[in-house]
């Protein structure tokens, strides 16, 4: 029996039908409006990204993808006056590391022991090193690296990820220590450097860079030498690996530049002066141009430019012989008798001697007033004496006289005039060349709290005294009197590539009217330059010259004067006697020479140091220098048998 549904049963279904739809709906549109509002924060979300900040994010995304590898600029070539390389560019190869991305850098450093023998030093300086580098780039770890060594890392290159190694250029100097002194070097960028570069806004340029010039040419001419660095756009992947290159933009490399030196001759010189502690500049009297200089012992500057070991440099420091001093350019030596020519010139100037004024030699000379005898090298005197006979035999005692008539004033304002006490504005840089001394009243009172005394002006008479003179200064004042009063500042650089790709002629243009420098000694009476020409051209063929005997057979004409500088001074009745003496005591040898007489085409300034006599020994190496350049042998070599002859010891 089928028993009926109510009515109140029916509605009560009716109801909860009703009340499931109606919450079945408040959540349909709960939901709807939930996704309405993610859609709404999903679409300004991607208006954010893709519209709002998509520069920022795309730069994001391509630092990550993309690298701007700086590329290094080939450095400039050195070359000599006739076009031989002097300093060149090797490829080499260099282990490098990014220290930044290096999980675990020491653990790799120690492993890279056993592949590539890295040393303890090696890892220090590359510590050192990698403060001066910006993140994420690679920093040098060992230079140089071998064959067998590129092998070894070859075979295990995946262990090391952020590891690799790349050809660099090697700056390289064939003759090694022949040319330090002039060329220098350059060596790895330190902080110095690289404070120096950010004050002159010059950081940008040494990106891809290692090294700089530190010394000589290679400094001097840093920015012709050096080029621009170029770039290049490339793809990388996680590890840091190239996938592919996008763009380049190529550097542009430094200039070459030739220099004034004669390769030939300058080799030359330093087999003459090897084992001597010594210094030569020969140079053009018509332009200034430097032929050779040469300061002995020298140094090798190869090894300073990958990073010289603290043991080799202390080595350098240490030797008694200092091959680190540049004796041509720092060395300031008593200039001694060579300075008597232009004294003479000073002092006919000032009307204080007369081309025919005389005095009488006995042998020494008295101070006014005192009881203080300044003595002559010949003790017995050279009797009546004019200007002529005072240069030819270079008699102290005249000079004696003419200093104590001129006072200290005017002897520092003519010598002054020709470059003492001054640099001489070689292109080096100027903490490579010193002043030495033009003593004055001034000088004397700064350096030393004391007043200028009239003794002290006797011995400026003949080079000694307070007054010391470095080779370059002597060199460019005789220049100065061979052209009678004209003056060429002395220099190495001889043109650049870019004068001959200027030219029409494809010919280097070299004006030395670039170098004259502006000077009174001009307008001194032409007269007096002739009398000091023939004084000096008299002390080498003289009947009484000092170096008569040395250029007695000559096949040249020329002109010089010696120089014999005390080292310490003698007391009132010492005689002197060099084989009582330590070595380092002994008289210094000097001596300035041009040739040929009518039309010079070399001079020199030579010192030995601790070599004696100025005329015999001087003078002998100056006659060695001038046979090898006006003779036409300056295309052989010097042997071993020849390289002390006729040099009195």
């Amino acid at each position: 029996m089928i028993t009926p549904i109510s009515s109140k049963k029916k509605k009560t279904n009716i109801r909860d039908h009703s009340a499931e739809a109606n919450l079945f709906l408040r959540r349909a549109l709960f939901s709807f409006i939930v996704i309405i509002i993610l859609i709404v924060v999903l679409i300004t979300k991607l208006a954010d990204l893709q519209i709002l900040n998509y520069g920022y994010y795309t730069t994001k995304s391509n630092d990550n993808r993309i690298e701007i590898i700086p590329i290094p600029p080939n450095r400039g070539m050195i070359y000599d006056r006739n076009g031989t390389p002097l300093a060149i560019n090797n490829i080499t190869y260099q282990l490098n590391i990014i220290p930044d991305k290096t999980k675990n850098l020491n653990e790799q450093l120690e492993e890279l022991k056993k592949i590539v023998d890295l040393t303890d030093e090696d890892i220090e300086t590359f510590q050192k090193e990698r403060r001066n580098y910006r993140a994420h780039r690679p920093v040098p770890l060992k230079d140089n690296l071998t064959e067998k060594q590129i092998a070894r890392f070859v075979v295990d290159q995946h262990r090391f990820p952020f590891v690799s190694i790349v050809g660099i250029q090697h700056r390289y100097y064939p003759y090694g220590a022949s040319l330090t002194h002039i060329l220098g070097y350059i060596s790895k960028i330190n902080s110095q450097d690289k404070q120096r570069l950010e004050d002159e806004n010059k950081t940008s340029d040494y990106v891809a860079t290692f090294n700089i010039g530190k010394m000589g040419i290679e400094k001097y001419y840093e920015e012709v030498l050096h080029g621009t660095p170029g770039y290049e756009k490339v793809e990388v992947n996680s590890r840091g690996r190239i996938v592919r290159q996008l763009n380049q933009h190529p550097p542009q490399a430094g200039e070459d530049i030739y220099l004034s030196i004669n390769l030939k001759l300058q080799l030359y010189i330093e087999q003459l002066l090897a084992g001597r502690k010594a210094a030569v500049v020969a140079i053009d009297p018509n332009n200034g141009e430097i032929l050779a200089l040469v300061s002995s012992p020298s140094y090798d500057s190869n090894p300073f430019v990958g990073g010289i070991s603290s043991a080799k440099y202390s080595e350098l420091l240490k030797d008694p012989s200092k091959p680190l001093f540049n004796r041509a350019l720092l060395g300031a030596y008593p200039p001694a008798s060579t300075v008597k020519p232009f004294i003479s010139i000073a002092a006919l100037s000032e009307g204080v001697i007369s081309p025919k004024s005389v005095v009488n030699d006995p042998g020494w000379w008295q101070l006014p007033g005192t009881e203080r005898r300044y003595r002559d090298w010949l003790k017995w005197g050279h009797g009546r004496v004019d200007v002529l006979k005072a240069i030819e035999e270079s008699v102290d005692t005249y000079f004696y006289q003419v200093a104590y008539d001129m006072g200290i004033d005017r002897l520092n304002l003519w010598m002054t005039k020709f470059g003492y006490g001054e640099r001489t504005g070689i292109d080096i840089s100027p903490n490579e060349e010193t002043r030495a001394v033009m003593p004055s009243r001034e000088w004397k009172m700064k350096r030393h709290k004391k007043s200028w005394l009239q003794g002290d002006t006797i011995p400026v008479g003949i080079g000694q005294g307070y007054w010391t003179a470095t080779p370059i200064q002597m060199a460019k004042a005789l220049t100065t009197l061979i052209n009678n009063g004209k003056t060429y500042t002395p220099h190495f650089l001889l043109y650049k590539k870019s004068d001959i790709l200027n030219s029409s002629e494809h010919q280097p243009q070299v004006d030395s009217d670039n170098y004259i420098e502006k000077n009174s000694l001009v307008d001194v009476n032409p007269t007096y330059w002739s009398l000091a020409k023939e004084g000096m051209h008299r002390v080498m063929f003289g009947s009484r010259g000092t170096a008569r005997k040395v250029y007695a057979d000559a096949k040249y004409q020329a002109a010089g004067k010696s120089g014999t500088a005390q080292v310490y001074g003698l007391k009132q009745d010492e005689i002197y006697n060099a084989h009582k003496i330590p070595e380092r005591l002994r008289d210094h040898a000097l001596f300035i020479a041009y040739a040929p007489y009518d039309k010079p085409k070399i001079a020199l300034a030579i010192v030995l140091e601790n070599g004696g006599g100025g005329s015999s020994n001087g003078g002998a190496v100056a006659r060695k220098i001038l046979d090898f350049y006006l003779l036409g042998n300056n295309s052989t070599e010097l042997d071993e048998s020849s390289s002390n002859t006729g040099i009195e010891d």
